[in-house]
């Protein structure tokens, strides 16, 4: 497995992996799929402002996971702090591809100079919070009741790791 920068290219991966996150699980709280027009604008955004990408490619050079780094709030005062998202394709989930994307993350929040990444990780998703914590991320909230998807209402876990 390597990891490497993101590029243009993957796209189309980072995009499959991420719509199918959306239509079947809690891992995204949107409800609808997104288009490769507004995947680019994402990806253009985060070239043009230093937020890292990542992705996972197997032997034949396919997307199977991708990371990033994200901005966390527009007001200035929240520029040393990112928010980090890590999804993996769903036949192969569970293989460790996540514990491969972390470092990079975490290495590039450090080049940034930034001080803090937080995610925000559903209540219901114990991997995620396992994968965050085995990397220094200490849960530092909960908030009940603030997504609704697949007619339930979700909490949000809130962790931490200070760079």
């Amino acid at each position: 497995m390597l990891i490497r920068p993101a590029t243009r290219a993957d796209l189309p991966g980072i995009l499959e992996i991420y719509n199918e996150a959306v239509l079947n699980t809690t891992a995204s709280y949107d409800y609808e799929p997104r288009t490769l027009e507004h995947r680019t604008a994402w990806f253009d955004d985060h070239v043009k402002n230093s937020y890292p990408v990542f992705v996972a490619v197997n032997d034949q050079n396919g997307v199977v996971g991708w990371s990033a780094l994200n901005r966390f709030h527009d007001r200035m005062g929240y520029r040393f702090t990112a928010e980090n998202s890590i999804y993996v394709a769903a036949g192969h989930r569970g293989k460790g591809i996540g514990t491969l994307l972390m470092p990079p993350l975490i290495n590039g929040a450090k080049e940034r100079g930034l001080r803090a990444i937080v995610a925000l990780i559903d209540a219901k998703n114990e991997s995620s919070i396992r994968l965050h914590a085995r990397f220094g991320f200490e849960r530092v909230g909960l908030l009940k009741q603030v997504g609704f998807k697949f007619d339930h209402w979700l909490d949000v876990v809130y962790m931490e790791r200070v760079i």
